[in-house]
């Protein structure tokens, strides 16, 4: 077998291309890291401002908090008319004594928790700092993900760069909403997968190779026992569905996802039945490391409802006795199945008017990007000098983000069914499982905001193409010089066009013509 792969250096190289340098991998981490350093900035100034609750943080915020009280969600005060008002002021005991029928877990609600009990909830600023670390952090994560796909320094800090600038992740990141940890738990599985993917092929090699008694005829392949990376994409995965369901498709798309990898591996190591012996010494092992550990942490991740028995339906079981096979269960499985029931029900029939629920056709394009917080100030209101001024805050992505995507899309697809190259599927992979589902639930009101979940993929299609543009290694030094060169004019675009922004991200009060002037369509406000 080493004589027809070549040996195991060769076999190597074929799996997993060539070595970079030192210089170039040093630049891999440093690139991404002075971007995220800087991202990171501008993500905590003015965090805590507006003061008062944005969007839907009226109910992530307070429900973080009564989770860090309680153990679980509580419902407000009857009676009470103005508990936002009540919150804002510094006053966060609005909580009675019933528990309140929530309709997404824990995880998010948690990590809003701790950022409030860190810095103290009376502060706006502990309520968004959890969505601003994971926002900076992602950033160096596309990265690193940029770089593990791409060896390349450029492209990697090119990848951070469009995650920074991007508005509606920015906007995310300083906003006490869900969303930004279920893109947060996502993309740490898929950056999980792909060290998996390197570290598979490796031992794959090495066992190839070495021919070790018992590894297995090559009319499959070696196994290549457990793999941790893949065990922990399992745990980011079950954290990304105890944020928001919405994570369960990621899990199906990444499972699928990283056997596929698999096929080609041993395919490539001249495995004679690749297909057969990737879904029983991959498949089945991948199924067993991802999704039962998902599983486990999904339900970890209700600590708070178990430890207590105050949490809504958590005595359910209590009050309908199960028989026959159901009586095996254990009550608290129980009453949070039929707690889950109840909220598939809500999802699934939810279908009320909304100003600003949009079609998922529309997300990628920007069509209807969300309002977060509008004011309208006269004259000496809120520091305005003019007649008229406006304090905003939209959720508009940067267009050289989600509108050089859209055109990369037709790129990176037929990249990847025709010219079979893994890393145009791998940026496709986050768009399959964060924006197609959603076209299963037309009907349901719904909106552009959930797009920030797969907001790094975008990224990695644009990276792409700039991958394309920028030349492959054995181009002329000219030819490298001038795609580097286009590179570097996309981002200083996209960076450009963020500033321009800045004042509707964050918001900065402004007279309404400015303001008119950077909202290009009638849509967009």
């Amino acid at each position: 077998m080493t004589e027809a792969t070549g040996g195991v250096a060769r076999l190597r190289a074929r799996l997993l291309g060539p070595a970079p340098g030192a210089r170039a991998a040093a630049w891999g981490w440093w690139g991404p890291l002075i971007v995220m350093a800087l991202g990171g900035i501008i993500r905590v100034i003015r965090l805590g401002q507006p003061t008062s609750l944005v969007f839907d943080e009226t109910y992530y915020v307070k429900q973080g908090w009564s989770l860090i009280k309680f153990g679980v969600e509580m419902d407000i005060k009857p009676g009470l008319e103005e508990p936002d008002v009540l919150f804002t002021a510094g006053n966060p005991d609005v909580f009675g004594t019933a528990p309140d029928m929530v309709v997404h877990p824990p995880v998010g609600k948690w990590m809003i928790g701790l950022g409030q009990w860190l810095f103290g909830v009376e502060n706006p600023f502990s309520w968004r700092v959890a969505a601003a670390v994971v926002g900076t952090l992602s950033i160096l994560m596309v990265g690193r993900a940029a770089w593990r796909m791409f060896h390349n320094p450029l492209l990697a800090t090119a990848a951070a760069t469009l995650l920074a600038v991007d508005g509606h992740h920015f906007v995310h990141s300083r906003t006490g909403l869900l969303d930004i940890f279920v893109m947060f738990w996502a993309l740490a599985a898929f950056c999980l997968l792909l060290i998996d993917r390197d570290h598979g092929r490796r031992r794959l090699a090495a066992r190839v190779g070495d021919r070790l008694p018992g590894l297995g005829s090559m009319s499959w392949g070696p196994g290549l026992g457990i793999r941790w990376w893949r065990v922990a994409a399992g745990v980011s995965l079950g954290l990304c569905i105890g944020t928001k369901w919405s994570g369960l498709f990621f899990l199906a798309v990444f499972g699928l996802m990283t056997v596929w990898w698999d096929m080609g591996a041993r395919r490539a190591a001249g495995a004679e039945q690749w297909f057969l012996g990737s879904l029983v010494r991959d498949g089945i092992p991948a199924f067993l490391q991802m999704v039962p550990v998902a599983l486990v942490t999904y339900l970890a991740s209700w600590v708070g409802w178990f430890g207590t028995d105050h949490g809504y339906k958590r005595q359910w079981a209590a009050d309908n006795p199960a028989s026959g096979f159901g009586s095996l269960v254990p009550d608290p499985l129980r009453s949070l199945w039929a707690y889950h029931q109840e909220v598939m029900s809500f999802h699934v029939g939810l279908a009320n008017e909304h100003a600003w629920s949009s079609n998922p056709w529309s997300w990628i394009i920007q069509g209807r990007p969300t309002l977060f917080y509008a004011r309208w100030p006269k004259l000496g209101e809120s520091g305005c000098e003019v007649s008229d001024c406006v304090t905003y805050i939209a959720s508009l992505g940067n267009l050289f983000v989600w509108w050089g995507a859209t055109l990369g899309l037709l790129v990176v697809t037929f990249m990847w069914l025709i010219g079979r190259d893994w890393r145009a599927g791998a940026a496709l992979s986050g768009l399959v499982a964060g924006w197609l589902p959603w076209f299963m639930y037309q009907t349901r009101t719904i909106y552009s905001f959930y797009a920030v979940a797969f907001v790094p993929w975008l990224v990695l299609i644009v990276t792409y193409c700039l991958a394309l543009a920028y030349g492959r290694a054995e181009d002329s030094a000219a030819r490298r010089r001038w795609g580097a060169a286009v590179v570097i004019l996309y981002l200083a675009a996209a960076v450009a066009l963020f500033i321009w922004y800045y004042p509707v991200y964050t918001a900065q009060t402004m007279p309404r013509g400015d303001w008119e002037m950077r909202m290009w369509f009638d849509f967009w406000n």
